[in-house]
């Protein structure tokens, strides 16, 4: 199982993280497109990543806007597993902008 990290570890690794926030424990990001089919894309996209790293974000679909958050619950927090699939998250989208 993977260790939550302390507070320090996660506002350092956020630091590299342009545009995530820490929201409790959790780590969330809003991504806005163009058009809704963009965002439905990149939602296709971060699923097929999720699903290879078996690590699942919590995603909101508002028409052209996209939260993702993050969180371990069988940690209770936020780990490196997160922080991980952020950074995945991150490169699925500049491929899609």
């Amino acid at each position: 199982m993977a260790e939550r990290l302390s507070d320090i570890a996660i506002q350092r690794e956020l630091g590299s993280l342009q545009g995530w926030s820490r929201r409790g424990e959790v780590i969330t990001k809003t991504f806005q497109f163009r058009s809704f089919l963009t965002g439905i894309d990149f939602v296709a996209a971060i699923a097929k990543a999720a699903e290879a790293a078996d690590h699942h974000p919590d995603i909101d679909i508002r028409y052209t806007k996209i939260v993702c958050a993050l969180s371990t619950h069988s940690a209770g927090g936020i780990t490196q597993k997160d922080l991980d699939m952020a950074r995945q998250i991150d490169r699925v989208h500049e491929k899609l902008d």
